[in-house]
């Protein structure tokens, strides 16, 4: 007989701009969750326009984890993630809570539920030739490059992501086996969690789109541009930083280098958004048991609702 209690986790997961942070906040407005934020550029601080991160009387209302946690000079990994995701989660399941993680860097879902393999450490040598070929051939040869060796890893990574090709061609180069291979060997979370993956999105890809690009000027209209300013001017930031290439910021950033008009930095930042909601559901479309809902529908929160009603997770 297996006495072991096992505690619910709830994984909400989505596309950008797919309306994961209302649904969120319903929940916890209604059932003893507390969120954990699982976005690579909420971490950090001085960045809450551009990343859509929860206003002040939605975070007092509902307050959300792992938000505001870094500077935008300091670097935030995946395993950093996943230290202090489990650490937040613990101290939220010792309050007789139910941990809601919302956001969508699915690298950090993977990282928290698959583990992180033990992967060999960078090489300035060999991460110097790469990036000279990067310069000279162009990215996407590195990135035909890669589909050769890896085409899982190639699937999941943008021809332009000039830093994860290169970072999956190191892994290769180093060890003679791909990162996918290396990611496979993962060690699990622990036994005692219950892992309840719920994935968000329209399921016409165009009201997506669409969303997407009223979102991005909302934010325009918000001050964006503003916020990038201070951020460029403090003269220690650049696009070497994972900070400021996520997206929107790297595009706004290069408006402010003269290397776009305003227009094209607002048809860019679009793109590169599309781009990314489109990398978001390659991910979770091979997720393994995850429970998909229309983000556009008006039953959305209900649904949710009895599903976790259904899984015993929540109750009347």
């Amino acid at each position: 007989m297996n006495d072991q209690v096992h505690h619910p986790i709830v994984c909400l997961m989505g596309p950008t701009a797919s309306g994961k942070t209302n649904l969120a906040v319903n929940l916890v407005q209604h059932f003893p969750f507390e969120i954990i934020s699982v976005d690579s550029a909420m971490v950090y601080r001085g960045m809450s326009i551009g990343t859509a991160k929860p206003d002040a009387e939605t975070l007092k209302s509902a307050p959300h984890h792992l938000i505001d946690i870094r500077d935008p000079a300091e670097p935030y990994s995946a395993a950093q993630f996943r230290e202090d995701a489990l650490h937040e989660i613990d101290k939220i399941i010792a309050r007789k809570k139910i941990p809601l993680l919302v956001g969508g860097t699915m690298l950090y879902f993977r990282a928290l539920q698959q583990g992180l393999s033990d992967l060999p450490s960078a090489d300035p040598i060999l991460r110097a030739k790469l990036n000279a070929e990067g310069e000279q051939l162009g990215w996407a040869a590195l990135h035909k490059r890669l589909e050769e060796i890896d085409p899982i890893a190639a699937q999941r990574i943008h021809p332009n992501d000039a830093q994860r090709i290169q970072r999956a061609l190191e892994v290769f180069e180093l060890t003679g086996r791909n990162l996918s291979t290396w990611l496979l060997e993962n060690p699990s979370l622990p036994d005692t969690f219950q892992m309840i993956n719920i994935a968000i999105a329209p399921h016409d890809r165009s009201v997506l789109h669409e969303r997407i690009a009223i979102r991005f000027d909302k934010m325009l209209s918000e001050g964006f541009i503003e916020e990038v300013k201070q951020l460029f001017y403090r003269g220690d930031l650049n696009l070497d930083m994972p900070s400021i290439r996520s997206v929107g910021y790297r595009q706004a950033w290069d408006y402010f280098r003269g290397n776009l008009t305003y227009d094209q930095m607002r048809e860019k930042g679009v793109i590169a958004t599309r781009q990314l909601a489109k990398r978001q559901l390659t991910w979770l479309r091979s997720w393994p048991e995850i429970t998909w809902f229309d983000g556009e529908s008006k039953d959305l929160y209900s649904a949710v609702v009895h599903y976790l009603i259904s899984m015993n997770i929540i109750s009347h």
